[in-house]
């Protein structure tokens, strides 16, 4: 029996993919196997020994303290493009808020007096005032071009818009799903220079900390609008404020309000409707149940943050599946303490990911209890597991 415990609401579709029969999913869980969880902040959360793999229902693992997780050879899964459609979306409806000045249009005709009898000519005088633009002709700059960032680039694409990305990483996979025509560029700056609107779509971390930052505002077209429902702290939040104060761009669509942004009146301001639709929240949750299944069942990797992608077919009569430094020789060491005990390998498979490397393997007969110890005893194994 696996034992499953969740930090807030996950989608029902989601937790019905763990049977009832081989798991025990709730909150309130001791002890539990793995941990399934949104937003909750887990750096502030003690988490048990027993805990072999966490799983975020959502792309973003700042709430998971993952190095520390790492350490402990724990797993860490995301479920990146589950909610890329509703970020996708959400992107386009910025986009044509900010561009046809639709908020402040609104508040302008919510201010106004029924009863006045100029209000047919208030109307008419804000349709004047309020005066946008449309979006065929223009340039999205897309920095990102993961699952979401695809998507975006490709609606704006089919939107009659000009794109132009940047990723210094883009897997091969996003590079076959981009539009032909978007335009790579090399540099960040190179977007930044050239694009009536701009968003992003990339993780925070060091390197894309206020990515777009002063300099790089001031380099932005007259008349810009940002876009950023990544991550809070991947603009620079002031300088782009400083800019609008200006008159140098037009707008700024964010999904993480501060007391000053809610208070500007050109900034779209939004509580962190990224990924809230029914759809993304129930697509996370069931992409987490089958990888955190597939990993506690068969220890498969698919979507992690700290592992490397790893799947192998079954074929001897029992797994082990192990976590460990990314060491010389780890591997020689483990296939030697199986063959002192006389267990034949039947086939398996080694990767590495930076600091950390797995290893799957399937072996013919059963590993005893002091086999699978003399493994885990092997200096650099973090986690070992018989399956």
């Amino acid at each position: 029996m696996f034992r499953i415990q969740t930090f807030n609401n996950i989608a029902v579709r989601g937790l019905d993919r763990f049977p009832r029969e081989h798991y025990e999913v709730a909150s309130g869980l001791t002890d539990p196997d793995a941990i399934m969880l949104r937003s909750h902040n887990l750096h502030q959360t003690p988490i048990a020994d027993s805990v072999k793999a966490v799983g975020r229902a959502g792309s973003g693992v700042n709430n998971i303290p993952v190095e520390a997780l790492s350490a402990r050879g724990v797993a860490v899964f995301n479920a990146p493009g589950a909610n890329a459609n509703a970020v996708k979306e959400l992107v386009v409806a910025g986009m044509l808020l900010a561009a046809r000045n639709l908020i402040p249009a609104a508040a302008y005709l919510k201010g106004l007096d029924v009863g006045d009898p100029e209000f047919v000519k208030r109307v008419e005088d804000g349709k004047k005032r309020f005066v946008g633009f449309e979006l065929p002709g223009r340039t999205l700059g897309v920095i990102g071009l993961g699952a979401i960032g695809v998507k975006i680039a490709n609606a704006a694409r089919a939107l009659g818009m000009n794109v132009v990305g940047y990723d210094p990483k883009i897997t091969v996979e996003s590079a076959w799903r981009l539009e032909a025509d978007v335009e790579r560029a090399r540099t960040v700056d190179a977007v930044v220079a050239n694009a009536d609107i701009i968003t992003f779509h990339v993780p925070l971390n060091d390197q894309t900390r206020n990515i777009l930052d002063a300099t790089r505002v001031r380099s932005l077209k007259p008349g810009a609008i940002v876009i950023n429902l990544a991550r809070e702290g991947v603009v620079d939040d002031a300088a782009v404020c400083a800019a609008l104060d200006e008159g140098h761009i037009h707008a700024f669509v964010t999904d993480f309000p501060t007391p000053a942004l809610v208070g500007h009146p050109r900034v779209i301001t939004l509580p962190h409707l990224g990924a809230s639709t029914v759809e993304s929240e129930e697509n996370c949750a069931v992409m987490i149940a089958d990888q955190l299944r597939d990993y506690l069942e068969n220890g498969n990797v698919r979507n992690a943050v700290n592992l490397p992608s790893l799947s192998l077919e079954r074929k001897g009569d029992t797994r082990l599946a192990i976590v460990n430094r990314n060491l010389p020789d780890r591997v020689g060491q483990i296939s030697r303490a199986l063959g002192q005990k006389d267990v034949n390998i039947v086939h398996m498979v080694n990767e590495s990911r930076g600091d950390l490397a797995y290893t799957l393997l399937d072996v013919e007969g059963a590993i005893d209890a002091g086999t699978a110890e003399a493994i885990a005893a092997i200096d650099g194994v973090l986690r070992a597991r018989v399956l």
